[in-house]
């Protein structure tokens, strides 16, 4: 079967988007890995599906999948690219977007320049709704030998903080963590250093597609740490291997990330 795609960046993590909203298509995890293939396939980070939500509440559905064919609750860059595909290929004229996922309803601005603002809900500290296997919620947990803080924006997230993050292992690290038996459904790890209050640089290894150059969910996480932690203020530029992010969080409230979504190129491919 031939199926029309378009390849879409933002901050270089990379994605494969289908329109699904007139089709039933279903991805297997042999497919999604086939196409994610840099060098037999399209390449990507993530696929993304836009599906027609069964929610009165969303405009959209919308499904990720990534690169080794598992399919997860969250992705903040790929959101941004959602956005900008449904507006630019007509399937919505709206500039403020509701999509259903597999956690709940997602809010996505999309702006005069064409950026996006996407509201990545209320973070979740408590260790069973990450998951994480230990009964009493803190700032510093003692995982595999690692300080980290733990948190889900939808999705779990680990962060350590370093004070250079270009001069360590993160993928011997981040493996090491994300293969604790205390993280049923492991987690993406995110390395933070602080440069200031406004500013940190970050790498994030995640689960399923190892170091990618940008995550948003991981940027967001990031920043309610180290807000929680008193080392960070509301709004922070998050320096990530493909660009930078601008993250605003007041404690017990929403998440927000802003930034660009680009398009690359559109193709069809037989799968």
């Amino acid at each position: 079967m031939l199926i029309k795609f378009t390849k879409m960046q933002g901050l270089g993590n990379d994605f494969m988007v289908v329109d699904n909203t007139n089709r039933d298509l279903v991805f297997t995890s042999e497919q999604v890995i086939s196409l994610a293939d840099r060098n037999f396939g399209v390449g990507f980070d993530q696929l993304l599906v836009v599906d027609r939500s069964v929610s009165k509440d969303a405009d959209f559905r919308y499904t990720i999948y990534n690169s080794d064919g598992s399919q997860v609750s969250q992705c903040g860059n790929g959101a941004r690219c959602f956005a900008r595909y449904v507006k630019d290929r007509n399937l919505s004229d709206k500039s403020l977007i509701t999509v259903e996922t597999i956690t709940g309803i997602m809010h996505l601005q999309i702006n005069a320049d064409d950026t996006v603002r996407v509201d990545m809900g209320k973070p979740n500290f408590k260790p069973a709704n990450i998951p994480l296997l230990i009964t009493d919620e803190s700032q510093i947990y003692s995982i595999e030998g690692h300080d980290v803080g733990a948190l889900s924006i939808g999705n779990p997230h680990c962060i350590l903080t370093v004070s250079d993050v270009d001069s360590i292992d993160i993928e011997s690290i981040a493996q090491k963590i994300q293969g604790s038996d205390l993280l049923p459904e492991q987690a993406n790890i995110g390395f933070m250093q602080v440069i200031n209050v406004n500013e940190i640089n970050l790498r994030v290894y995640e689960r399923g597609a190892g170091e990618t150059l940008a995550c948003g969910s991981g940027a967001c996480a990031a920043v309610v740490y180290g807000v929680v932690l008193g080392k960070l203020a509301n709004r922070v530029s998050v320096n990530l291997r493909g660009g930078r992010a601008l993250i605003e969080y007041v404690e017990n409230e929403h998440v927000f990330l802003s930034g660009p979504g680009e398009f690359v190129f559109d193709g069809e491919i037989e799968i």
